[in-house]
């Protein structure tokens, strides 16, 4: 059997395509990812206290992960453009993360639309923007951060119903 023939993104004979999802029925679609950004402590005191020099930093990666979820199939080839109904960001310090002395930035996004296919690209690709865009507003202070485990957390809608990282066989804890 080929491998490929599992794969939805490949046609028949082993070509990438876009699938079609004009069969499927419309259903609220949730997609909740995560990750976090490791740096100095100094770094994330900076941040607490507004002290960048290019400006609010949190605010900004609020806004990128929100423009990111919304041109995310400008980005990922085969990825559907969605109608999408909300893109919440939300953004928690993490303490001494790995026994390093390491602190984080840990960022959630929840993308959320009425649609035929998923919105876990929108979720991941957000909150990969807004690390990223952390990341390049404290690079001049701290240049060995950095971003892991980039993850879905959890999703819900359409014909697979919810998968949730912790609880799915398959999932990782």
């Amino acid at each position: 059997m080929n491998e490929t023939q599992d794969l939805t993104h490949f046609s028949a004979t082993g070509r990438a395509r876009m699938v079609d999802v004009s069969g499927k029925d419309e259903t609220r679609r949730v997609a909740v990812a995560s990750g976090l950004l490791r740096m100095q402590p100094a770094t994330l005191e900076r941040i607490r206290a507004g002290t960048i020099a290019k400006g609010n930093v949190l605010a900004v990666a609020d806004v990128a992960a929100v423009m990111a979820a919304k041109r995310t199939p400008e980005m990922i080839p085969m990825c559907h453009s969605l109608p999408l109904s909300g893109v919440e960001v939300a953004f928690a310090e993490i303490a001494n993360a790995d026994g390093e002395g390491c602190v984080g930035i840990k960022a959630m996004v929840t993308a959320t639309c009425v649609g035929q296919t998923g919105v876990e690209m929108e979720a991941l690709c957000a909150v990969s923007a807004a690390l990223l865009t952390i990341y390049d507003m404290c690079k001049a202070i701290d240049r060995g951060m950095r971003i892991e485990n980039v993850q879905l957390e959890e999703k819900r809608g359409g014909k697979s119903g919810v998968w949730l990282r912790n609880s799915t066989p398959g999932g990782l804890a």
